[in-house]
């Protein structure tokens, strides 16, 4: 576990770098190299109070030893000159292991400032030796500021995922373990931790003999083929007790030198993404491809032992891609060796990338004997999914666990998981999504159908891109020109949007729509209609695929433009209850949907009024507050977005009080871009904005600072600053109409500053909070009503799927 002070050092190093050394990546290296420095002659200190020699600062080496640097008397540039000469002939110095002049290959110093350097090593000076095994997680935490890798498809794992997919493939104490990908060597270094748990008795002992701890030495190696991730990886095994570790700069694509070598567990995260016209690799792969996602794990099958076990994280075109290749390896891997896929939610990988993930679970040994393949479905892995990654309740990982182990002993699996013949996978051209495969269970005496079986399904073709004018987004009003192409309805359908109302790689549709009337369809919707009026009502099969929308949405495939087909659409189910019971259900849920609707009405409409009084003086809002725009510090620097300053973005700004903002900035993004950190009972307003955005405010609560879109309204004594924010509440459409009216579709400063405000006395103004206050916990009561009323409407689905009457699971 990292304890607080070491983490406060290796923030503090990193801080002092930052103003010479912006690049994340040659600041882990710099204190890699200096925390190496210091460990050998703290172990050359040690060595001698046990009575024994230096073998690290010896000879020539002995004037570059670290107490010599840290002498009081030593001058600026003396101090720069030795460490710099140190650490660049360090290489070629006889006494000390190949690993470490490894680590120091073509290592130097990128700055020349005596300060931050003297700085520098006076925060490494803390760190001992003897803390080893603590700097162990220490560095892993170093090495979370390296973040992602982009051009090389390669992105950072979460620790919480490796140790997950460590958990399920499950390393053995005789067992040779290989990351053919390897990086930072988190998988190395997650399955001997997990192999250590394994083997420590109920006392806390280990029940390792010395043998065992010398096998469990050499059965670890890595390979990657970029030598500053071979440099860390060898760090970050040798702080956690690897003295002699197994990493080598090797393209394991293009490179057949060790080829021959095997292992009994691969466990990796491989590059997703292949350079322009692709990889070209030797002629030993048993998959011929130019795609280095194919190749990896075509890799790592061929190079498991005969019983061999891998956990291999793929991107989804690996799951569904109808190319040669991957249909070739999808057909190999069933055959094989494949015994489970874990499908994981597109954020694993945020604030990196939204790409959709799976997991490729491999055992020849079971492979061979068991009919079926396990399929789970993890929604929550204990964080959000978002960028701020904060802690959560839900964690489905935990529960996958435990069906991996059900699926070994053949007991019940989770809701999360199920089984699937391989027969069935192979018929359906090898495909692994589980939505083609995924159990639909119902109450009892309804049916579940396919929309095929019980709707017609037509994909629209209407492609105007003019403004919409109907009720329904994407859906083209029949009153406009319509050529005999375009697909016209007259009646009642479902409209189901065929793209991503993201994209760049997450799944999600905000809604379904339910159409009446006469319209024609655009050409991302797909346009559902019952066959049989008599069996299946249109306005049920809305509500049914609005509250599944996110399962329907696990049907969109692709990586930057995520998309459905019609066809696979055709395949949903969905439950059939008798006719009566759908009317009745329908009738129950328009009416909780009514409740709903008042209740938004309320919200939407609400805006608190100032009764002005005519002997009221009236304000420009300059002559009462300090107005000015934010800075958005530059958003490459991955540092200066890790911190503890509020950062408040216009889509935050939305008619609410701001008590933490969703982004945090660096103390040094703050001195570098000169930001003010506005104070707590400033007045944010968003000035940019084609929606609803431009002219909404928010009431800061907390310091912050906030963008050039935005204005920071910072009123002086006179001014209460809720009675500030609370009149602009009212002013929204005021506002509003000075961009149309301006023919501009912004606000400025220029404009608010002459902004005039009704200004009665400071006591007035707070009673009139007080009031406008206490209206608004009463409108507030409105989003518990809009809530409990939605979980009526779940739970009266709910009970056709036989979940229940009153709630439905979460997980």
């Amino acid at each position: 576990m990292l304890d607080s002070d070491t983490k406060r050092r290796i923030d503090t190093a990193r801080n002092i770098l930052v103003g010479k050394v912006p690049d994340p990546k040659s600041q882990v290296e710099q204190i890699t190299i200096a925390l190496i420095y210091k460990f050998m002659d703290d172990m050359d200190a040690e060595s001698e109070e046990l009575g024994g020699k230096r073998k690290f600062f010896t000879k020539d080496f002995a004037r570059y030893g670290w107490a010599r640097l840290m002498r009081s008397g030593l001058g600026g540039h003396e101090l720069l000159g030795l460490y710099g000469e140190g650490i660049a002939k360090m290489p070629q110095n006889p006494g000390i292991p190949l690993l470490f002049r490894e680590i120091f290959k073509n290592a130097y110093l990128p700055y020349r400032d005596p300060e931050t350097l003297k700085a520098f090593l006076k925060i490494i000076d803390e760190f001992t030796y003897d803390h080893s095994e603590r700097l162990g997680d220490a560095f892993e935490y170093l090495l979370s500021v390296l973040g992602s890798q982009g051009d090389a498809g390669q992105f950072r794992t979460p620790r919480h995922i490796i140790d997950f997919i460590v958990s399920v493939v499950d390393p053995k104490k005789n067992e040779t373990v290989l990351d053919p990908a390897c990086g930072t060597a988190g998988f190395l270094i997650s399955s001997y931790k997990h192999i250590l748990r394994a083997n420590t008795d109920a006392r806390g002992n280990s029940k390792l003999t010395p043998d065992d701890r010398g096998r469990l030495a050499k059965n670890f190696k890595g390979y990657d083929i970029s030598p500053d991730m071979v440099r860390l990886s060898l760090v970050n095994l040798y702080l956690h007790g690897f003295t002699d570790p197994h990493i080598y700069e090797y393209d394991t694509l293009t490179s057949e030198e060790r080829w021959n070598e095997f292992a009994d567990v691969i466990l990796a995260n491989p590059p997703f993404m292949s350079p322009k016209g692709g990889i070209k690799p030797h002629k030993r792969f048993s998959v011929p491809s130019n795609r280095s996602e194919v190749l990896f794990v075509d890799y790592m099958l061929e190079h498991l032992t005969a019983h061999g076990r891998a956990g291999i994280i793929v991107p989804e075109g690996i799951i569904f891609q109808s190319g040669t290749a991957y249909r070739r390896l999808r057909e190999v891997l069933l055959k094989e060796s494949l015994i489970g896929i874990i499908s994981l939610p597109s954020g694993v990988f945020q604030p990196y990338s939204g790409v959709k993930t799976s997991i490729l679970i491999l055992d020849k040994r079971v492979a061979k004997s068991r009919p079926h393949v396990l399929f789970s479905d993890i929604r929550a892995i204990g964080v959000s999914l978002g960028v701020k990654r904060t802690v959560t309740e839900r964690n489905d990982l935990p529960f996958v666990v435990q069906d991996y182990a059900a699926y070994h002993e053949g007991t019940e699996l989770s809701r999360h998981s199920f089984l699937v013949e391989r027969n069935a996978i192979a018929a359906n051209d090898y495909i692994f999504s589980a939505e083609r495969y995924r159990p639909v269970e119902a109450r009892a005496g309804t049916r579940v159908v396919r929309l095929k079986d019980v709707c017609s399904l037509t994909k629209g073709t209407h492609s105007s891109t003019k403004t919409q004018r109907g009720p329904y987004p994407l859906i083209v009003t029949a009153k406009e020109p319509l050529s005999s192409s375009d697909y016209e309805i007259d009646g009642e359908a479902v409209c189901v949007p065929m793209i991503s109302s993201t994209g760049h790689g997450r799944a999600t549709l905000s809604r379904i729509h339910f159409a009446s009337g006469k319209f024609a369809v655009a050409n991302l919707l797909a346009v559902l209609q019952p066959k049989d009026a008599d069996v299946l009502i249109t306005r049920f099969l809305y509500l049914v695929l609005d509250l599944q929308k996110d399962k329907v949405a696990e049907l969109m495939k692709g990586a930057a433009n995520v998309s459905m087909k019609v066809e696979d659409l055709a395949e949903f189910q969905i439950p059939l209850p008798s006719l009566a019971t759908q009317k009745e259900i329908v009738l129950e849920i328009e009416g909780y949907q009514k409740v709903i609707n008042g209740a938004r009405a309320v919200l939407d409409h609400y805006r608190p009024h100032i009764t002005i009084h005519p002997d009221w003086p009236i304000c420009c809002l300059d002559d009462v507050a300090s107005l000015r725009s934010g800075t958005t510090p530059d958003t490459t620097r991955g540092d200066y977005y890790v911190g503890d300053v509020n950062f408040v973005k216009t889509s935050e700004i939305n008619n609410c009080i701001i008590n933490s903002s969703v982004t945090h900035i660096s103390r040094e993004a703050v001195r570098d871009y000169g930001l003010t950190v506005f104070p707590k009972g400033t007045v944010l307003m968003a000035m940019y904005g084609q929606g609803k955005t431009r002219g909404q405010v928010a009431y800061l609560n907390v310091p912050a600072c906030t963008t050039q879109n935005a204005a920071a309204i910072t009123p002086n004594e006179c001014v209460e600053p809720l009675y500030l924010y609370l009149y602009f509440l009212g002013q929204y459409d005021r506002l509003r109409k000075h961009g149309i009216d301006g023919h501009i579709s912004h606000l400025n400063l220029t404009y608010l500053k002459t902004f005039e405000i009704p200004l009665p006395p400071l006591a007035t103004q707070q009673a009139i909070v007080s009031e406008i206050e206490a209206e608004q916990a009463l409108v507030a009561a409105n989003r518990e009503l809009i809530t409990r009323f939605e979980k009526k409407i779940q739970a009266t689905l709910a009970r056709i799927w036989g979940e229940g009457d009153n709630t439905i699971e979460t997980h």
